[in-house]
């Protein structure tokens, strides 16, 4: 079962105080610190666990983050950011001892250069709200995780999020080109910009995936991409798993990149066909859902080749999309899988482990085993092409005993993933689901480094406590060099 740092009654005891002080920073409208408002915001995504925020804080300006963060300091107060609280790791899980900081009304497109070919956005821009604006010339943003229709680009940038396309055009990190943020100390700091390739430390890359732990983003320039040509997808059934899973070595093994190369087990099959039907095989085992994109010419040849490769490795089923309208049809199972997957039990838990490709069938076999264990059901949707796997664990939060049996479940998937060589996150990041499971990949000395760089950017641990970290060591423990107040942790950095 989950644990969270024992509270500071000190913040309780001085809650009207921070309140009160609060509203002088903030519009009275953006503190919210009744516990009837406070309940909105009680958990994220990862809704195994909930608990109500000290008080809720929703700044419209840099200067009024930067303030609140100071005044968080100064009053010894933690602080967990928040975006639009889609985080399936408890990323954003509040503290009853905490503000909860929530960056969704920063909220508009600042500048797009086509020029340059990036956009300039707040946080609390969707996802899909960047495509929006960048359409209409052609062009795109092409990170697209299954939430994002709602989930904000600072918590993409927070977790590293990806999507469907990843293969190809990669994590967030990959179509990051710099951010605003502000530090525990309330130092508002610009890290790379329009450019490719800022020179100095890779600050930046540090603060991708940092899950909120080293500063606040309040501004966010990303690359956009035009449109290919083409885009073409293919639906594949297999009789089995293994045969899927093959089929995913040979496409990359003979040196095709997909715009996205997605799997489903038979579970996740029937839950999306009968959630949206999109016309997959009810008999298939395994899904496989490859889309090709370029000229014209180069997807038809790919198309080709990869028809070939699945009919050698036993397909059953072969779709090939002939309009824009049916390319997308085929996404909408995929894109619709968990709430596909909701609809046929009370409760599921959505994990996100990332293995060798080669490794796949194996894993998902192991998977079996380890539902027949625990008595739970699984159904699984994933990366296939790099190995990013999403189980789905059902379970019922009113039976005794399931939570419990969901999470040893989850844990031992990864478990799992590690042993075959893998890692306990693709892009849902740690939080608080996988923090005590750290250890499986990481030795203390490991631990301790990464927390040492923790120090660097928040010294007094206010930010995010709980998260990533299974324990939490006092920065002098750690021997880390100090950053007085009022002082960057890299003084070359510009400063505003």
């Amino acid at each position: 079962m989950l644990t969270m740092p024992k509270p500071d009654e000190h913040a309780f005891a001085r809650r009207e105080e921070l309140v009160a002080r609060l509203r002088e920073i903030l519009p009275a409208a953006s503190v919210i610190d009744s516990e009837t408002e406070r309940r909105a915001y009680d958990c994220d995504a990862f809704t195994m666990y909930r608990q109500l925020p000290l008080v809720v804080a929703l700044p419209e300006t840099v200067p009024q983050v930067a303030a609140v963060l100071k005044l968080a300091r100064e009053m010894d107060v933690k602080v967990v950011p928040r975006g639009a609280g889609t985080s399936l790791s408890g990323g954003s899980m509040p503290l009853e001892d905490g503000i909860l900081l929530s960056m969704m009304k920063f909220n508009r497109v600042l500048e797009i250069d086509w020029e340059n070919r990036c956009a300039v956005v707040q946080p609390g821009v969707t996802n899909l709200g960047i495509t929006k604006a960048v359409e209409h010339r052609g062009f795109y943003y092409a990170p697209d995780p299954s939430s994002q229709i709602a989930c904000s680009i600072g918590g993409n940038v927070a977790e590293n999020s990806g999507g469907v396309h990843c293969l190809k055009y990669g994590l967030t990190t990959n179509n990051l080109l710099g951010i605003e943020m502000v530090t525990m100390e309330g130092e508002v700091i610009r890290l790379g910009g329009k450019h490719l390739d800022p020179d100095g430390y890779d600050l930046m890359g540090v603060m991708t995936g940092s899950e909120g732990l080293l500063g606040v983003v309040t501004e966010v320039t990303v690359r956009i991409l035009q449109k290919p040509q083409t885009a073409r997808g293919l639906l594949i059934g297999f009789p089995s798993v293994a045969a899927g899973a093959d089929t995913v070595g040979a496409i990359i093994g003979a040196g095709i990149i997909p715009g996205g190369l997605e799997m489903m087990d038979r579970p996740a099959i029937l839950a999306a066909e009968d959630f949206c039907a999109p016309g997959y095989p009810r008999d298939a085992e395994s899904l496989l859902i490859c889309e090709l994109d370029g000229t014209p010419s180069e997807v038809d040849a790919l198309v080709d080749r990869v028809s070939a490769i699945a009919r050698d490795n036993g397909a059953t089923f072969l779709k090939v999309s002939e309009t824009e309208e049916e390319r997308l049809g085929f996404w909408a199972g995929r894109k619709n899988a968990f709430p596909a997957v909701g609809a046929i039990g009370p409760d599921y838990l959505c994990m996100d482990g990332t293995i060798p490709r080669g490794r796949l069938a194996e894993v998902l076999t192991g998977m079996q085993s380890l539902a027949e264990k625990h008595g739970l059901r699984v159904a699984n949707v994933f990366h296939a092409g790099d190995g990013n796997l999403h189980p789905l664990i059902l379970y019922d939060a009113n039976k005794p005993g399931d939570i419990e049996k969901a999470e040893e479940f989850g844990g031992d998937i990864l478990k799992l993933c590690v042993e075959v060589g893998g890692v306990l996150t693709g892009e849902h990041g740690v939080g608080v689901e996988k923090r005590d499971l750290m250890g499986t990949m990481f030795d203390e000395t490991d631990l301790k480094q990464q927390q040492r760089l923790k120090c660097a950017f928040d010294p007094t641990q206010r930010l995010n406590p709980g998260k990533v970290f299974p324990t939490l060591h006092r920065c002098a423990e750690l021997g880390h060099m100090h950053v007085h107040r009022g002082q960057v942790p890299f003084p070359h950095l510009p400063r505003f």
